[in-house]
């Protein structure tokens, strides 16, 4: 869900060392998981309005994070897209909660990249705390809809 629709030819290059490489990254997924949590707001029933509010919210707080901490290191952080890419179509209630967990998915493996590249104690913090938050989640979208087992073992990974 992460692949822009479209962009600017003055888009800023990632950085090549690992850690910030990483971070630059799930910048740049939380950027397109917030886009992708307004088509699930306009698809969704209203009893899981709390639960995309909680998760937008959220987000932009893990973006506005990495985003500063980007600029800390003299990094210029990615800019979001125009436009985005849906890995599907989404028009109706399922759909959308299908999406949810496919960007909650996606933002766990990207927070287990930064996870695994940091080399900073407090960047570990945030990874785990968006990983956790990213797991736990898509385990509520999922219970929402039925899916069992709600949870996976190694969220972020193919463990």
């Amino acid at each position: 869900m992460t692949s822009p629709a479209g962009g600017s030819s003055e888009t800023p290059t990632r950085p090549s060392e690992a850690a910030d490489a990483a971070l630059w990254d799930a910048v740049a997924v939380e950027h397109g998981v917030i886009y992708g949590y307004g088509i699930v707001s306009a698809h969704s029933t209203p009893d899981a309005n709390e639960l995309v509010s909680n998760s937008l919210a959220g987000h932009r707080e893990l973006r506005e994070e990495g985003i500063a901490r980007l600029e800390d290191r003299k990094v210029t952080p990615p800019i979001p897209a125009i436009g985005y890419q849906l890995p599907f179509a989404v028009v109706d209630p399922a759909a959308a909660a299908k999406l949810a967990i496919r960007m909650e998915e996606d933002s766990a493996v990207a927070w287990r990249a930064v996870l695994e590249q940091a080399t900073a104690v407090d960047d570990r913090e945030l990874a785990v705390t968006a990983l956790t938050r990213a797991a736990v989640t898509a385990a509520r979208w999922r219970a929402q809809q039925g899916v069992s087992p709600t949870t996976v073992a190694f969220p972020g990974g193919s463990e």
